[in-house]
Formats: C-alpha cells, structure tokens, sequence
C-alpha cells in the first residue's frame, strides 16, 4: 500500500494521523481502511484515525474516524494532535484553523503543549435522571462537539465503567446516536475522569471534549471554577478554561501536551 502514518497520543488517546491532501484513500474506502488500521494486534491500534485533507475555508480540514469506523464530529484529543502535526509539517501556522464536522476549531502549538478553542457546547442539561438496573441515576449531559453524559462518583477508581458506560452509552434516553459517558470525582480544586467512549465501545484513557463536558457540568453545580485541571486515567493532566454568560458558556479552550509515538508506512492491512 505504501501509505505514510504518524501515530500520536494526547494523554493517553492515541491515534493514526494520515496526510490526505492527495486523496490516497478516497472516502469511500475509509471506514473500512480505519475499522483495519485501529485492530489491536494485528495492525497499529489505535482509537481513531484522522486525515488530513484540503480546506477552502480552514488552514486544513480533518475527516475524524471512531476505531469502529464510525465518523465523529469532534475529538479534543485528536484535534490538539492533529494541530500539532499539521504546525511541524508546515500545513498550518503556529496559530491555526481547521475544519471539523463540529466547526471551524482554532489552535495554538507550543512545542508539545497545544491549546484547542471549541465550538461553543450546546445541548446543556444540568441533571436528567435514567433508569438503569432497576435504579435512578442522575447525571448532566451537554454536547461539546459531541454528546457526552457526566455522572459524579465518590470513588472512579472503584467503578465499573464498562458496565456502567455502556448502560448510559445505549440508553433510549440518548437514542439514537448514543453518547460519551464520562464518570468525575471532585478532588481538591479539580477533577479525576474515566470516559467510556462511543465508537471506541470501551474505555479510553483520555477524552478531551469529555474533559471539556465534565468540567461544564461540574461548574454548573457550583464545584469549581475556570480554569480547572481535570486527572485523566492515562496520568496526565489537562486544563480546561471557558467563560460562562448567562448560563450559556463560551471561550471554550483544552490545554494538554501531546506526543509523537512514532512514524511508519502501512504497507498491508
């Protein structure tokens, strides 16, 4: 196949990053090319693929794939990858924009450190209560390029995620796409997140509009204030700053450090 990649991680969430400015895989190949290319084991691995296209309105425009092969409009994570990879190629400035689903995003690269400014979230449901197993959980839900559902915990390390993510993930009160769920406890002036991802179907060790999401909500209900660093589950901290106007929030910005794993060339898949 002969096809250049670079494999980068945002705190944990890792993902291929191809140059497709001159539509080596065409769109109609992509879902199944990424559903390959994430395969644990038997190829990279990975949570996601981006490519990296041409923009008439952006510095560049992405085209974002769950591992499911499933299109996702928005990826904190990715997009702070993304940037990066784009500055150090000399596709876009320092200072950037780059076409998603979700919206124009704005970047900023310093060295490895990257500040991303999102879409305003939209969506903001401060608590909902779900019938699950027989018992009432509340949780807040909002859409900060995607969808994403927050349930407060006294312990994350104890939870079991991947049942609990998933009852909320499937739930018919998010049919029918489904969404992101995410499980924050308070600590200190911050917070410590696990975030079971659509599309991944499992949990991952970052998620950057998650982050986002959980902070929103947890400002919501008067526990912290912008800016506010959140603990992810890969170890690494991101930081989080937004502007809140009469309930509405903007300035919507995630700040984190990235890392080039490394380079290669899929030869078969």
């Amino acid at each position: 196949m002969g096809i250049p990649f670079t494999k980068m991680s945002g705190s944990g969430n890792d993902f291929v990053i191809i140059d497709n400015r001159d539509r080596k895989v065409g769109d109609d190949e992509k879902r199944e090319f990424v559903k390959k290319v994430c395969a644990p084991k038997v190829s990279v691995g990975a949570d996601g693929v981006i490519f990296v296209e041409d923009s008439d309105k952006a510095d560049f425009r992405w085209d974002f794939y769950n591992a499911d092969g499933s299109s996702a409009e928005m990826c904190g994570n990715g997009g702070r990858c993304v940037a990066r990879y784009a500055y150090e190629r000399k596709i876009a400035p320092q200072s950037m924009t780059f076409e998603t689903v979700a919206g124009t995003i704005g970047a900023t690269v310093n060295g490895a450190n990257v500040k991303v400014k999102l879409t305003d979230p939209f969506d903001l449901k401060e608590q909902m209560n779900v019938e699950l197993d027989g018992a009432t959980l509340a949780l807040g839900s909002v859409n900060t390029g995607v969808p994403h559902a927050v349930v407060f915990s006294d312990n994350v390390d104890n939870e079991d995620i991947r049942k609990k993510g998933s009852g909320i993930r499937y739930h018919d009160a998010f049919a029918p796409a489904g969404t992101n769920v995410n499980l924050i406890e308070k600590t200190g002036d911050g917070l410590k997140i696990r975030t079971y991802e659509r599309g991944v179907e499992d949990e991952t060790l970052a998620c950057g509009t998650g982050t986002v999401a959980s902070a929103l909500i947890a400002n919501c209900r008067g526990l912290i204030e912008s800016p506010v660093e959140v603990l992810t589950r890969g170890g690494e901290t991101l930081k989080v700053y937004f502007q809140r106007d009469n309930g509405s929030y903007n300035e919507i910005y995630l700040e984190g450090l990235t890392k080039t794993t490394f380079e290669g060339t899929l030869v078969e898949l």
